[in-house]
């Protein structure tokens, strides 16, 4: 059997390892447990993306498949927290609504007037409505898929590889393995990344803050500039708001930002009734690098806020790259 090290345990690192292991790998993911976007308490998932209504290449593909991975683990058993309710994206004005038009020929929409929306704020001019959009639990995803592969998972940082598939971990321990898939994400990437896989691209690190709500917003998800959005526990509000930066940093909240998040928030539904119970912070890895990058390396790194959306798709597109 052919050995596998996957360095990161994100949602990009656990769905390679699940796809992995179905192929017959043996694997070992190596996550150093900080700072990982994939942890955020309600990740949506949406076809339609920012306040243009952009619709990724892929996006319903992606879709599909990772609400099939969410199926198929929750009928082994695994708790996944989710709602396949579909997602709300009010419009404020015709012009966006126009915008968003262009891009929705071949996915399910439906336009609603924004009052039939009972959580939403009066004064947006309409709300689309995407019935094949949802939240998941992050974590929970990816702890079900890690699960699910029978992956062994290692707690470290891997400082170098050789190459030719192996890896040594910080502390000088080596895991021996035929093949290396680099799944770092923001912080892995600034910190792990070997020399010898060559320049990174241009490639960005942004933050972002979600409030955890002690209940739900509501049954929908409402997204535009912020989401509001149920979560396993209560609710979240956030959005990604800080400028993106070359270098990976702790994530802050400043005050300025935090006004301006609560104001997207408030754009969205009256905020009176939701008491915050406290809150999640991670940064972002924008500049996809998807493909081999040596004779026994692979990467899958930089989804930026498409992971849930794209992640488990292009994982196994990887994957099969593999042999």
């Amino acid at each position: 059997m052919n050995r596998l090290i996957i360095v990161g345990g994100g949602v990009a690192g656990a769905s390679s390892a699940y796809f992995a292991a179905q192929r017959g790998w043996q694997v070992t993911v190596v996550d150093c447990g900080q700072h990982a976007a994939s942890d955020v308490p309600s990740a949506l998932l949406n076809p339609v993306r920012g306040q243009s209504g952009q619709v990724p290449a892929r996006a319903a593909e992606g879709l599909a498949l990772t609400w099939e991975l969410i199926a198929t683990l929750t009928a082994a058993g695994y708790d996944v927290p989710h709602g396949r309710s579909g997602v709300i994206r009010p419009v404020p004005d015709e012009r966006t609504q126009t915008k968003f038009n262009r891009n929705l020929a071949e996915l399910p929409h439906e336009w609603w007037d924004s009052a039939a929306v009972p959580e939403l704020r009066f004064g947006w001019h309409a709300a689309l409505y995407l019935p094949q959009g949802g939240w998941v639990d992050g974590p929970a995803l990816c702890r079900s898929l890690l699960a699910a592969s029978g992956a062994g998972v290692v707690r470290g940082r891997v400082e170098a590889t050789d190459g030719q598939g192996s890896a040594v971990l910080k502390g000088g321990e080596a895991l021996e393995a035929d093949a290396v898939v680099w799944c770092g994400g923001s912080f892995g990437t600034q910190t792990q990344r070997p020399a010898h896989l060559g320049a990174r691209p241009l490639q960005s690190h942004r933050a972002g803050t979600l409030l955890t709500l002690q209940d739900s917003p509501g049954p929908l998800p409402l997204s535009f500039g912020g989401y509001l959005a149920p979560a396993a526990q209560g609710g979240v509000l956030g959005a990604t708001f800080e400028r993106p930066a070359a270098e990976w940093s702790v994530p802050q909240l400043p005050l300025t930002s935090l006004d301006w998040l609560l104001g997207k928030g408030r754009a969205l539904r009256s905020l009176r009734d939701l008491q915050v119970r406290g809150r999640w912070s991670g940064t972002r890895l924008s500049g996809l690098r998807l493909g081999q990058a040596g004779p026994a390396e692979w990467e899958l790194s930089g989804l930026g806020s498409k992971g849930f959306l794209l992640g488990p798709l292009l994982a196994h597109e990887l994957v099969a790259q593999l042999g």
